[in-house]
């Protein structure tokens, strides 16, 4: 670190930085004061989503829970309707587990200790530094993929950021860089500067605030920066979906578990035909589920795409002589109650195929 930063003009970066964020940034909705838990909102909802979709709903989000304990007090199913199409939904319901903690621990109040903080369910140390330094003015620094990728080029850093020991390295490089007088405006700044000038395959380096600065740009290598070696091939994972529809025009529905991907969410039932076969549909679900089904017309085919793994989704109507069911995983709902149902993206969009 003493090497890379050695003859690194630090408080003229900072300076540059800051000014330029100061000038030029954003007029983004959770930008409009320092309420910790409003920067914890935002901080999670950015997390693997762009910008402009988060804008909506953040805005919907505080407008229904504006304060940490109408979150911690609200029910489940009601947070994750409302977070309906963001995706990620882990990251919602981590959140709403740590609001209840805080409520509990902390008198409704987000510590401003790193230690008591970085125990929270679903805050890392990106989340972290963004509350401390954003709400609190705490020194802390904040890396994300965007911090990593304008610090690999202006120091000209050449480990590979896909690697967890060298994530922790930029961590130590942005402690060292990070302004003391406003580590709020540096953290946003840095941030800022990735996602408007410092861009991954076209940089606008002729715009950029800290050009004189960037060790890449002197050399002519910012387009070779950041070195990320590629993650590993996504699993594809076949399912048989079934929107079946009983004598009353309702459809069966049912809750994924408590834990794992998409938790708690509702669906339309889905079959894993890489385990059981396409000829064996039927029979397992009316095992699974104890619902006689007969299988109708194909609808459409759909693929959603995961971090880790990649649903294909062949989407089968059914018709079944039953009106209830006494299975806690599934139930009967007519098509206005489907609204009220949180569900995940790739489901929703098989509605159009229901009348």
């Amino acid at each position: 670190m003493t090497r890379i930063l050695q003859n690194f003009d630090i408080h003229g970066f900072q300076e540059k930085l800051i000014g330029w964020y100061q000038t030029n940034k954003r007029n983004l909705p959770w930008r409009q004061d320092r309420d910790p838990y409003k920067v914890w909102v935002s901080e999670i909802m950015l997390q693997q989503t762009q910008v402009d979709t988060v804008i909506p709903y953040f805005q919907r989000f505080i407008s229904k829970y504006p304060t940490l304990h109408d979150l911690a007090y609200a029910d489940e199913q009601d947070v994750l309707k409302t977070w309906e199409g963001l995706g990620y939904y882990s990251r919602v319901r981590n959140l709403q587990n740590a609001a209840r903690e805080v409520e509990a621990s902390y008198g409704g109040e987000v510590p401003d200790d790193s230690k008591q903080l970085g125990k929270l369910k679903g805050i890392g140390p990106y989340t972290k530094g963004a509350i401390l330094s954003i709400a609190f003015d705490q020194p802390e620094p904040a890396v994300d993929g965007n911090v990593m990728r304008v610090l690999s080029r202006v120091l000209k850093i050449e480990d590979d950021i896909a690697q967890p020991k060298v994530k922790k390295q930029f961590e130590g490089y942005a402690r060292e860089l990070i302004s003391y007088d406003d580590p709020s405006s540096f953290n946003q700044g840095i941030m800022e500067l990735g996602a408007l000038v410092c861009m991954p395959k076209e940089p606008m380096c002729m715009f950029c605030p800290v050009q004189d600065h960037c060790r890449a740009f002197q050399e002519g290598t910012e387009r070779e920066l950041p070195v990320k070696s590629k993650a590993k091939k996504q699993k594809k994972i076949p399912y048989t979906v079934l929107l079946i529809r009983n004598e009353n025009d309702e459809y069966l529905i049912e809750k994924r578990p408590e834990n794992g991907l998409l938790a708690n969410l509702w669906q339309f039932p889905m079959v894993p035909v890489a385990e059981i076969g396409n000829d064996h549909v039927v029979n397992w679900f009316e095992m699974e589920y104890g619902i006689d089904v007969e299988l109708s017309d194909k609808q459409g085919d759909l693929k959603h795409v995961f971090s880790h793994i990649i649903w294909q989704l062949e989407i089968v109507a059914a018709k079944t002589s039953r009106k209830e069911t006494e299975d806690d995983r599934v139930r009967f709902v007519s098509r206005d109650e489907l609204e009220t149902y949180p569900f995940p993206v790739s489901h929703q969009k098989m509605t159009r195929y229901i009348t």
